[in-house]
């Protein structure tokens, strides 16, 4: 929008003029530019653009010296009028101003008329076809915003070329046409004149984009739809506003001057970039009002500190009242008001103050943990805060460690408490010098110095109290002697009653006396020895034997003290030494000799070394700094042990003796040397097996624990307990535990086996029976005599022992074969005569199975195979065990 032309009226033309005046006085030409234009302007057509940023940049005010044009602020040149350029060339200027530096710039503009040749007619006889120009194209319009009319008012007229030779109707389309807003424009359909019918908000609608139709009157279009667009030019009709109605700013108290407090900021729905949203800021009033702090920048809005005055214990707060105006603050612009808050903040620029300059407080003696005074400070900082709250000091007077003063937290009062007990004998008052800070570091203000801390003195008088006797001081040193007989008497321990500055009536008791050297005297505290002092006692600790002592009045108030005797050393211990020492040839031949001497070091070193004229032929004893010697061979000994006498004497001259026992090795270090006490001289070496040779010997062992074990299960297996073969199908056993009566057996059921092997831990198997298919395993030992078969043929006892002739004496047991040549013909005629008697009274006397009952017995397997039907040989049924006896009960017919 123009700004020549921003409002109506006499007093902004007479301003305008005035201006416009003053800046053609001033101005120096810029640039000059040359438009070439049609000699036929009509109102708001756009006649060209220059670049004003060239001569001025961000101009404040742009004016036109000649009122037919106006001027943009990018630099578009419109007419304001319909113009007719007579001459050839026209010109005008555009004059621009700058707010900040106060510069004017002129810039010339010289039109020049293009010709306007008539066109000419198309003849019948041309033959040739020359293009005219269309007048069906986009013409730029607009249109003022909130336009007072008349209306309808007059927009602007589309045409087409078609015309010449049909009749043309024209419509238009789009926003504000048949879209919102409806019916704002309307066009006339024989004419293409466009109108609009009422004024336009342009912050609601910046433009229009509509369509222009050309047809004829059945319908047929000629021409393409043409584009409009009908721009709204925006009236300063927005004031600008602040956004927050209530800004509220923090700065800090006593702050530099030119210290930025914040920024406002506001808003100007007018179209952006423009003079009508150009904007300035100013202070309009400061509450309260004097001094001065604050300041505005009129185009930011940045506030900032004009003074280094701000004092919040004067006013914590201040409220500015702002105008912001558009038209770059012109008075014909609009503006709007708003409130800004600045709150101060705390700084600490107050030092804290006693409310009084001196204090009396009093205390008993011998009283801890008591508060016994409490002061108050004043403070113009910010309460509850560390600008504000005190740190108490004691600065004299409490050199003895007597007082502690703290802060209450509740009432930031200081208080003052006695820690360690006060003595009315030694003072009857202390004065105190206190002093008091903020936890804050103090922060200077602008025009005050640094303060110096506030002080006040606290006057402490001490209440006497009676209380029992006083042992100082709590150690007491005596000299005496090492050494020192028993009976004497030493100065004891000594207590004074504070009352009467003496020690009357103080009773003393021993405490503690380790070794038990003293007994004390109940009335003076002096010591009498019970025992001689010796310095080199284990009680002894760096010259020093203490004992504890209590001391009691009268009335049973005690104290204690601790009585520390010093002794002074004496030279009672001669010097001593390590009785045996090893000398290993592989190493060195020589060994270091160190003494000790009991005794203090005045007493001790440099000590001298003495060998006898007996030893001094195979050795040689070197002194080396005074407390050690080297005891070396004078020639290769052989290993053995050797008594060495050797004198050693101190500074003193206290001398004693000593026979050391040398040991010579053949070793490498000292602990590797081992003697044999029975040899006298011939000292074999110590042999030291490595960890191969260990691992060998375990590896060996292990084989040789191998090798026994499996010759002891072999021999174990020789010996296990000879059985029958095992199961050969159908053998001659039957079950003899069933309850039926068994079937007749015959000789063709029963096979006695042939041939046999020496298999241990078998069983016998028995086979069918009498057609029955029962199979029972039985285990039994065939033991020497246990088993007998009676032998009708010979009409004679007969055993395995007569048929094999061998003694009773010998308990060895038989082969298998033995048993079998033994019972195979027996058992085959026992067979042949249990089938030939009816009554088969030989069938109770063959061999029966027997259920087995569990581990077995040294007495052997029992069985019935008698040969006899009496009693005699089985005596040795009286010999097995108790679980054996009802088992022999069943062989022996009753």
């Amino acid at each position: 929008m123009a700004v020549a032309s921003a409002a109506p009226g006499s007093i902004f033309c007479k301003q305008l003029l005035f201006s416009l005046l003053v800046l053609i006085l001033l101005c120096d030409a810029c640039q000059k530019i040359y438009l070439r234009v049609p000699s036929h302007l009509q109102a708001e057509t756009l006649v060209g653009k220059v670049n004003l940023e060239e001569c001025l940049k961000s101009p404040s005010l742009i004016l036109s010296s000649d009122p037919a044009f106006r001027i943009l602020e990018d630099g578009s040149i419109y007419t304001t009028r319909d113009l007719i350029l007579s001459s050839e060339r026209k010109s005008f200027s555009i004059f621009l101003s700058g707010s900040e530096r106060h510069e004017q710039q002129e810039i010339k503009v010289v039109l020049s008329a293009r010709e306007n040749k008539a066109p000419k007619k198309r003849h019948t006889k041309d033959t040739a076809l020359k293009r005219s120009k269309r007048r069906w194209a986009p013409i730029p319009a607009s249109l003022m915003e909130n336009s007072l009319g008349p209306f309808p008012q007059h927009v602007q007229q589309i045409q087409s070329d078609a015309a010449q030779n049909y009749t043309i109707f024209y419509s238009i389309s789009g926003p504000g046409v048949d879209k919102e807003p409806f019916n704002l424009f309307y066009i006339e359909k024989d004419t293409g004149d466009i109108f609009c019918t009422r004024s336009i908000d342009r912050e609601k609608y910046e433009q229009f984009a509509l369509y222009g139709y050309a047809t004829t009157a059945d319908g047929y279009a000629p021409e393409y739809p043409l584009p409009l667009i009908i721009k709204i030019e925006d009236d300063n009709d927005n004031a600008p506003y602040f956004e927050h109605k209530m800004t509220i700013f923090t700065v800090p108290e006593n702050c530099r001057s030119g210290t930025s407090v914040g920024q406002v900021t506001a808003t100007d729905l007018d179209e952006p970039d423009t003079l009508h949203t150009r904007l300035k800021y100013k202070i309009l009033q400061q509450i309260p009002d004097h001094p001065k702090h604050f300041s505005i920048h009129p185009d930011t809005g940045v506030i900032t500190t004009t003074t280094p005055f701000l004092d919040r214990e004067k006013c914590d707060t201040y409220q500015l009242i702002m105008e912001v105006r558009d038209m770059g603050g012109q008075p014909f612009g609009l503006f709007n008001t708003g409130t800004i808050t600045i709150s101060l903040e705390d700084e600490n620029d107050n030092p804290p103050s006693f409310t009084e300059t001196s204090y009396v407080t009093e205390v008993e003696e011998n009283r801890i943990d008591v508060e016994i005074l409490r002061m108050k400070v004043q403070d113009r900082d910010l309460p509850n805060t560390p600008h504000s709250k005190a740190v108490y000091t004691i600065l004299q007077g409490n050199e003895n460690g007597n007082f502690k003063i703290s802060t209450d937290p509740n009432t930031n009062e200081g208080v003052l408490c006695v820690v360690k007990p006060l003595n009315y004998e030694v003072n009857r008052q202390v004065i105190l010098k206190v002093g008091v800070v903020n936890e804050a570091q103090f922060s200077k203000a602008a025009n005050s110095q640094t303060p110096t801390m506030c002080t006040t003195t606290v006057t402490v008088k001490i209440i006497d109290n009676d209380e029992g006797p006083e042992c100082h001081p709590p150690v007491k040193v005596i000299q005496s002697q090492d050494g020192f007989p028993a009976g004497q008497e030493l100065l004891g321990y000594k207590a004074l009653d504070p009352e009467t500055a003496s020690g009357e009536g103080l009773r003393y008791q021993k405490l503690g006396d380790e070794d038990h050297w003293f007994e004390i005297n109940e009335h003076t505290g002096d010591l009498r020895t019970l025992k001689v002092l010796d310095r080199e006692s284990k009680f002894v600790k760096n010259n020093q034997y203490n004992i504890s002592v209590v001391a009691v009045d009268a009335v049973g108030r005690s104290c204690t003290g601790t009585l520390v005797v010093h002794l002074d050393d004496y030279n009672d211990h001669p010097p001593q030494i390590d009785k045996e020492v090893t000398i290993c040839q592989n190493n060195e031949d020589f060994a270091i000799l160190e003494p000790v001497d009991p005794d203090g070091p005045e007493n001790g070193p440099p000590f001298q070394f003495f060998l006898d004229n007996s030893t001094s032929k195979n050795w040689n004893l070197e002194q080396k700094d005074g407390k050690t010697a080297i005891l070396r061979q004078r020639q290769n000994l052989d290993y053995n042990s050797y008594s060495v006498p050797i004198q050693i004497k101190d500074r003193h001259g206290l001398v004693a003796t000593h026979v050391l026992t040398v040991r010579v090795c053949d070793c490498s270090t000292p602990s590797e040397c081992r003697m044999n006490d029975k040899s006298a001289r011939d000292v074999r070496p110590n042999v030291i097996l490595g960890r191969w040779a260990i691992l060998a010997m375990v590896l060996g062992s292990v084989l040789l624990l191998c090798i026994l074990f499996t010759c002891f299960c072999v021999t174990a297996k020789r010996t296990v307990k000879k059985c029958f073969p095992e199961d050969i199908a159908q053998q001659n056993l039957i079950v003899s535990n069933t309850e039926g009566p068994g079937e007749e057996v015959t000789e063709a059921n029963i096979r006695l086996p042939m041939q046999t092997s020496n298999i241990c831990d078998t069983s016998m198997s028995v086979g069918t029976v009498g057609g029955q298919g029962i199979k029972t395993q039985q285990s039994f030992e065939m033991v020497k005599g246990g088993y007998t078969l009676d032998s009708n043929k010979g009409g004679g006892h007969q055993t395995l022992e007569s048929v094999k002739g061998v003694g009773q004496g010998d308990t060895g047991r038989y082969a298998y074969t033995d048993w079998q040549s033994f019972t195979q013909p027996r058992l085959g005629e026992k067979v042949y005569l249990c089938g030939q008697d009816e009554e088969h009274k030989h069938c109770e006397d063959y061999v029966r199975s027997y259920n087995y009952e569990g581990k077995g017995s040294l007495a052997g397997s029992v069985g019935c195979c008698s040969d006899r039907q009496e009693e005699e040989g089985l005596e040795f049924l009286d010999q097995l065990e108790p679980k054996f006896r009802t088992l022999a009960k069943t062989c022996v017919k009753k």
